[in-house]
């Protein structure tokens, strides 16, 4: 097996591969071993733009972050972005390559994992350490075929893999005999391991299932996570679930849809962990609650998501809410929403065509195939010009009087987004616009709630990884786990 490497894999979705990824590459940092992450595909709608002016998973940028690396392409050279249930864009090493369609994609595959095998060369020959995620579950059997986001990369590749399990959801010894049995044999031999992750209660009561564990696969428990209450990263994907009751004691009520195409929700992060705002996404179906500010957030699939707000009644609801003096945010896809048209010329999303948009802002969008890409920094077009630092990632170019009247942002030498003439709404590209804590700060305070309690984001992130390698160090035996690898971890 490759001495300097070693693979995450998850018997589930969200079983903690990627945050157990994250804190193995700030431990590893901690001990002075240059270690990079790595996840051969991924396939999500939250992304961030990386030092080498591509696209990457957030988890992966969140991971660099833990291994004191700036974001770069090679750490997830497959990026997979749903644009329907049935086909997804397809990302290699940063730029678009294609958009297809499900079955087409596993034709394709051969190709990807070129790109994959490339970036696993580059990375292997300049860091000590490669940590590489793994992608759902690699006992998803009609997936086996051409597999190279599993299994079927990391005998490509010759890696040990670590299988975790999410005890908090239940049945973690079914998980972890089940995908084991699901595996032919090379795979098995290839597993050295397994951790339990989010654990609550007491450990003594959980040993003899992890006795049994033990014998039945002959196979050693390296460690036993406990749930790690309060703890706040980037979320891959979905929507996490917020600990926090929504309170009507708090300032500013918050609220945002979740449309079917949401992507970079991370966005939002800020306001959720607040602790004057009371932010509650609202799911399909929902009655739609009154708030001080209403957010739009990105989207992968602009037109598709504005039809989906105006049969859920958001149209309506927002015409009320702007009426009774209510404030409303547009980020990049949300942006474009609030100009009067979306133009597709196209295809980009769908059929070619032209949809109506809210009309709130002077401007409209032409869907475009070159993505923009880039990291911006700047400030904030409200008073005090705040600090703003984040990213860009669309296909759209907007124009129109809204833009050269009151921009949102000044980013270096260009203007970026709109304010409205009354004041109530706000439009702009950049991703991370409430991540910096001036802007936020600021922009908490055009929405209502002046004199906020000053929250550092960045910081809270920086403290919440610091908290999880803590914690995974303390509950790993390292003599255990390094024994089971061809070469020691540190």
């Amino acid at each position: 097996m490759i001495p300097h490497a070693l693979m995450v894999q998850g018997c589930t979705s969200d079983a903690g591969k990627s945050t157990l990824v994250a804190a193995l590459c700030r431990i590893l940092k901690r001990h002075g071993v240059r270690v990079a992450p790595f996840k051969p595909q991924n396939m999500a709608l939250n992304s961030a733009v990386t030092a080498d002016g591509g696209e990457i998973g957030r988890a992966q940028a969140l991971q660099a972050q833990a291994a004191g690396l700036p974001p770069h392409t090679d750490f997830n050279p497959v990026l997979l972005k749903p644009a329907t249930d049935q086909r997804a864009q397809v990302i290699l090493h940063g730029r678009v390559a294609a958009e297809l369609e499900a079955r087409a994609y596993q034709e394709y595959r051969p190709t990807a994992m070129r790109a994959v095998m490339a970036s696993w060369q580059r990375l292997t020959e300049n860091y000590a350490k490669v940590l590489v995620e793994g992608a759902g579950s690699p006992a998803e059997i009609n997936l086996r075929d051409r597999d190279i986001a599993n299994m079927g990369f990391a005998e490509a590749v010759d890696c040990p893999v670590l299988l975790i399990a999410d005890i908090d959801r239940g049945g973690v010894f079914a998980h972890l005999v089940g995908t084991l049995e699901l595996l032919s044999e090379s795979e098995r031999r290839r597993v050295v391991g397994f951790v339990i992750n989010r654990f609550r209660g007491d450990l003594a009561l959980l040993q003899p299932g992890l006795d049994w564990l033990q014998e039945r696969t002959q196979k050693p428990v390296f460690g036993v996570l406990p749930y790690l209450h309060g703890l706040f990263l980037d979320a891959e994907d979905a929507i996490a679930p917020s600990e926090r009751q929504a309170s009507g004691g708090r300032a500013l009520r918050v609220i945002a849809p979740a449309y079917p195409r949401i992507s970079n929700h991370t966005d939002l992060d800020p306001l959720r962990l607040h602790a004057e705002v009371d932010f509650q996404w609202i799911a399909p179906g929902m009655a739609i609650p009154a708030a001080d500010l209403v957010v739009l957030p990105g989207s992968k699939s602009v037109r598709a998501d504005l039809a989906w707000l105006r049969a859920q009644g958001w149209e309506t609801t927002l015409q009320r809410h702007l009426r009774y003096g209510g404030k409303l945010i547009g980020l990049c896809g949300g942006y474009q929403m609030l100009g009067r048209w979306i133009h597709d010329p196209a295809g980009l999303e769908g059929d070619p065509g032209s949809t109506a948009g809210f009309g709130w802002l002077d401007c409209e969008t032409i869907l475009e195939p070159e993505k923009q890409l880039r990291q911006v920094c700047g400030t904030l077009c409200l008073p005090g010009d705040a600090r703003v630092e984040g990213y860009e990632i669309h296909h759209g170019t907007t124009s129109g009087t809204a833009l050269t009247r009151r921009p949102a942002l000044w980013l270096e030498n260009r203007a970026d987004g709109a304010i409205s003439a009354d004041n109530q709404i706000l439009g702009a590209y950049c991703h991370g616009l409430f991540d910096h804590p001036e802007a936020l700060s600021a922009l908490l305070a055009w929405a209502g709630l002046a004199n906020a309690i000053p929250t550092d984001f960045p910081a809270r992130r920086e403290a919440d990884l610091e908290r999880l390698a803590d914690t995974v160090e303390s509950a790993l035996s390292w003599p255990t786990l390094n024994a089971a690898l061809p070469e020691a971890l540190f």
